[in-house]
């Protein structure tokens, strides 16, 4: 026994009668695809499902997974509190999977629980499940912040506890395509909108997992979807095995995309190693990457490997182009990681004797000090790649007609609060973004006014 099947469903709210006041017959081909899901589960008679919904307590760092012996909601934040169900958790799935997540290097486990109650992206599968099936015990888990690689590998986890424990199991990922589909919509419409629900639908419609692994953090911020995560999860349980796929529906009427699709456990197919191919692809990208960096990055580079794997300050090396040792300038190191980023620290003006100095001391700051991201740690090394931007002089300016958000970066500044954004940055598109979130980082709010600054840099790559 393992996982036998997967289902790929939304969670509109408005599905449910009670809720929908009749409004729900303008999704019909959801709701006819939802009555097929729960009929393909019933047949099943799983003993556990695993649910995974957006709307569970979420962490950056972390993979929440509701502890406890069970819960109760209803939908009574949608004026329907006489809807209301009850689950039990299946406390030693649970368990194995969480011994599976940590084996793996996993930050997951039931820790930091801020709201016992079922969540819609939980309760609206399981109305629909439970009409045909109730013999099963729940594993609840959010998402995360982390890398989609992360949220595959949990679902590699979950393959293994179910198969651990041979439990007969099926998953269900919960969550909505696109929000930004259509003007007049509740989220208003962005470009990326359609072109992710078209994207995905093919991706899921053929069973294609890796692929999920491609898609840009910036598409799917801007397309505002909400289950890529949920899909991915749902994709790492199906590691390695071959599955009978069939896309039941899709619909938009609201400007959000609802999509419904369904996965049958079929054989073994070691083909699909889908994250070991896409780890593979980007080694490889890297190491290409890695023979065309410059001296500037290749200090940077140097200085995060010395310094994460011995832990102290490397010395200076004694080879480098001489403008590295007479300049001095102020120098921003950004560390990404699977396209992510995960560090990025340094300074407008130079404070070293030197440009090497400055690009060092900021490289072991970006790795280790950076507030948003725990510190690197070594077995993340090789999988860096890592930017250096030299900044030029910085000069005020009175309006943001004197910016350009490809070529120069700006500082804003209220009283003592100073934010900076580096110019021609993945997702800012905009003058007015640009501005918006050098101010957030400032922690000045977005009606405030503020003085201006611009600065334009030379990046290394």
């Amino acid at each position: 026994m393992g996982i036998a099947a997967g289902f790929m469903v939304p969670h509109p709210p408005l599905i449910i009668p009670d809720v929908g006041g009749g409004e729900e017959k303008k999704i019909q081909k959801t709701v006819d695809a939802y009555q097929t899901v729960a009929e393909a589960v019933g047949r099943l008679q799983p003993e556990t499902i695993v649910l995974l919904s957006p709307h569970q307590t979420m962490y950056a760092d972390y993979f929440h997974i509701s502890p406890g012996k069970g819960a109760r909601g209803d939908f009574g934040q949608f004026r329907a509190a006489r809807v209301s169900m009850e689950v039990s958790y299946d406390t030693e799935f649970v368990r194995v999977l969480c011994e599976a997540a940590k084996d793996a290097g996993l930050q997951a486990g039931t820790l930091g629980e801020r709201e016992q109650k079922l969540d819609h992206g939980t309760m609206v599968p399981l109305y629909f499940v439970n009409q045909f099936w109730t013999e099963y015990r729940l594993v609840r888990i959010g998402l995360s912040g982390l890398p989609l690689t992360a949220h595959y590998r949990l679902g590699q986890c979950i393959r293994e506890a179910a198969q651990t424990l041979g439990r007969n199991t099926v998953v269900i990922a919960s969550g909505d395509l696109s929000h930004k589909l259509k003007e007049d919509g509740p989220y208003g419409y962005q470009e990326e909108g359609p072109a992710y629900d078209a994207r995905i639908m093919d991706v899921m419609g053929r069973g294609a997992f890796g692929e999920l692994l491609e898609f840009s953090e910036d598409f799917c911020e801007k397309a505002a979807e909400c289950g890529h995560r949920s899909f991915t999860i749902m994709a790492g349980a199906f590691d390695r095995t071959g599955v009978e796929t069939e896309r039941l529906s899709y619909e938009e009427p609201f400007g959000v995309g609802y999509g419904v699709c369904t996965y049958r456990a079929c054989s073994n197919d070691d083909t699909r190693n889908f994250l070991e191919q896409y780890e593979e692809k980007e080694r490889r990208a890297l190491l290409a990457k890695r023979e065309q960096e410059d001296a500037y990055v290749r200090l940077a580079r140097y200085t995060v490997e010395t310094f994460v794997k011995t832990g102290t300050f490397p010395e200076m090396p004694k080879e480098l182009p001489e403008e590295l040792y007479q300049n001095r300038a102020g120098a921003f190191v950004s560390l990404k990681e699977d396209g992510r980023l995960r560090g990025c620290i340094g300074t407008i003006h130079a404070v070293r004797e030197s440009l090497a100095e400055e690009i060092m001391h900021n490289a072991v700051s970006a790795c280790s000090e950076d507030p948003r991201f725990s510190p690197v740690e070594e077995w993340e090394v090789e999988r860096l790649s890592i930017s250096v931007d030299v900044l030029g002089e910085t000069e005020k300016i009175s309006s943001s007609e004197e910016l350009d958000v490809t070529r120069y970066g700006v500082i804003v500044t209220k009283g003592a609060r100073r934010g900076l954004l580096l110019p021609n940055l993945e997702g800012v598109d905009t003058v007015e973004e640009q501005i918006a979130i050098a101010k957030q980082k400032a922690g000045i709010r977005d009606y405030e006014s503020v003085e201006l600054e611009r600065f334009e840099v030379i990046r290394h790559y």
